[in-house]
Parts: C-alpha cells; structure tokens; sequence
C-alpha cells in the first residue's frame, strides 16, 4: 500500500458533532456531544481505513489574516457556544490520546493548513485524503487529492476530480469561483 497522509478538519468534525448530538452529558452535568460525536468519527477513520499517516488539524484561537484583510470577515456567523469551547481541551487530550499529532497555526485557519500540507504531501510523492465535509476543501481535489467525508452513508463519501466535476459543472481549481457566484 502506498503511504497515505490523512488531514482531518478536526473543527468541522467538532462542530458538526456538537450540532448532531444533543444533549449528551456526562455524571456532572458537563457536555460530552461534542467529544463522543467526534471520538466515534476518529475510530471510524482509524478502524476502516488504517492511515499510514495522519495529523488533525484545528483553527487557532483568534483572528486570522482574512480578519485583517476584511473586517466583516465570518461576520454574519454566531458565536461559538460555551459548552462547544468547554469541549476543545477534552477533544485535544482525545487526539493526543492516540498519538496524533495537532496542528494549529496562529492567523491562519484549518483550511489553508490542510491546503498546504496536501500540496507538500503531493510533492513528496504522497496521496494525500482530507477528511472534511466542507465544500470549501474541493477546491484541493487532484488526482492525488481526495476528499473523504466519513459522516455521509454508511461508507463515507469519497471525491475525486471526477466527482468535482459532476457536482460542480467545473475541474477543482474551479469550484473557488463557483462557490464565490453561488454566494
């Protein structure tokens, strides 16, 4: 098998966790929906598909260079809630747990981390699975760029250049600018 370096957007998958599973506490009343929602999606990664390498990657706290470049950046977004951010220690000591090494740089977003390391990847000869549901991250599809998102069927959702391009009318480096008409 060919090594592979699989980069998990691990703040979509911690959002989407929050969001999917409610109410989930533990004995003192602490929220865990968060932390259970995104333990199960990591062993489903780790169990099926046995990556030769990986690293999770998570925004840092803060404002990021687009923040400086346009103030209303993610402006119309809602706060992150409490009992989200009470859960981020709890889901880095899980990572850490399974010696997966975390990855956050200050002033710039998941995003363009996971960006970068699938194009280093790609030049060292590597395959490179981005593991997120975001469809920002298609834009990085090639044909040694997929996307794979483990929340979608029973057996995840894999994307490739193809794929792209049925969904979109257009090849990856495009969809940026389709995404920009669709508002």
């Amino acid at each position: 098998m060919a090594d592979k370096l699989y980069v998990i957007d691990g703040m979509a998958y911690a959002f989407r966790s929050y969001y999917a599973i409610k109410n989930l506490r533990d004995s003192k009343g602490r929220p865990t929906n968060a932390v259970f929602g995104f333990a199960r999606m990591l062993l489903k990664i780790l169990r099926e598909h046995e990556p030769s390498h990986i690293v999770m990657v998570f925004d840092a706290p803060g404002k990021t260079f687009r923040d400086d470049i346009f103030p209303a950046y993610k402006g119309t977004r809602q706060e992150t809630p409490q009992d989200l951010i009470d859960q981020f220690p709890k889901i880095d000591r899980l990572v850490e747990a399974f010696e997966i090494p975390i990855v956050r740089f200050p002033g710039v977003e998941a995003d363009d981390v996971m960006g970068t390391l699938a194009r280093r990847a790609e030049a060292a000869g590597m395959e490179t699975v981005l593991v997120s549901g975001d469809k920002d991250i298609l834009q990085l599809v090639t044909d040694k760029t997929r996307v794979f998102d483990p929340s979608k069927g029973d057996n995840g959702l894999w994307i490739g250049p193809d794929e792209v391009k049925e969904r979109f009318g257009v090849c990856p480096e495009h969809v940026i600018e389709v995404l920009g008409l669709m508002g």
